[in-house]
């Protein structure tokens, strides 16, 4: 997934749009397999996707991982991991290492997400440790960051903010660089925890104001190789179009599990390069 130019040095129409899909557990693996075999079709047929002009990655349940690798072969669709663990080895059962991840094939792990923090009880602590493991892995790391209650735009993007420094700082101190000083490629993504599981996502206004709060941020990091804000939380068609180059992409749930409805995302997505 990385790019070895700035996002921040590029203007908004030399980016790519990138378009992540987390299938949580919704999907079982056959139903897991025939969607990612459907999306592979689509990327496959599509101009901006093999162009690079959109790029996609999924995240599918673990035990999925297999099929999914093999019905993503040859279609420009990135695939990852929705968890991985802090350390690479050691008595920790049931865990998933960022080794093996990167052994089998992942290019992308999602860290951070508010499922993770509130249904499994994920530190901070717990999280740089995470982001951490996956830049250390070569694994490109989908960040969460999101405010919990509805509140103005500068508020909820004091507190992203607050977020992403939080984890960014220790995760990158004790993260190996490489030659040039980078860490790797960052996607943020930014998700309003208030928004995820909703009809509708937030407003155009609040998401590009937060957005250009993580964007500034981020264009002053220099151990970053390159990055991304996305946008989640309850993202579907439409949300693009309207987003426009506001946002760097979306990370799409539930609204996506159609591929009928991805192949639509992603012609919003083209249409804007």
């Amino acid at each position: 997934m990385s790019d070895p130019s700035s996002a921040s040095e590029r203007s908004a129409s030399e980016r790519p749009v990138i378009l992540g899909i987390s299938l949580k557990l919704y999907l079982d693996i056959a139903q897991t397999t025939q969607w990612a075999l459907d999306v592979a079709a689509i990327a496959r047929a599509h101009a901006a996707v093999k162009s690079g002009a959109v790029r996609l990655f999924a995240l599918p349940s673990l035990p999925a991982l297999p099929a999914v690798r093999e019905a993503l072969t040859d279609s420009e669709v990135a695939w990852g991991a929705q968890d991985l663990h802090w350390e690479d080895r050691g008595a920790f059962t049931g865990a998933i290492s960022g080794a093996d991840l990167a052994a089998v094939g992942c290019s992308v792990v999602e860290v951070g997400h508010a499922e993770r923090r509130h249904v499994f009880g994920e530190s901070d602590d717990m999280i740089w440790r995470k982001l951490a493991a996956a830049f250390r892995n070569g694994l490109t790391p989908v960040f969460c960051v999101g405010e919990q209650e509805e509140m103005s735009a500068d508020a909820a993007g004091a507190e992203c903010i607050a977020q992403l420094e939080a984890a960014l700082a220790s995760a990158v101190a004790h993260a190996d660089v490489d030659q040039h000083g980078f860490v790797g490629e960052l996607i943020v993504a930014y998700e309003p925890e208030w928004a995820i599981g909703r009809a509708q996502p937030a407003s155009v206004e609040h998401v590009i104001a937060v957005v250009g709060a993580l964007r500034a941020r981020l264009a002053s990091e220099s151990s970053l190789r390159s990055s991304s804000v996305i946008y989640g939380g309850s993202a579907q068609r439409g949300t693009l179009a309207a987003l426009g180059n506001s946002v760097d992409g979306l990370f799409l749930g539930r609204f996506a599990h159609d591929p009928e409805d991805l192949a639509h995302i992603i012609d919003e997505a083209a249409a804007l390069r």
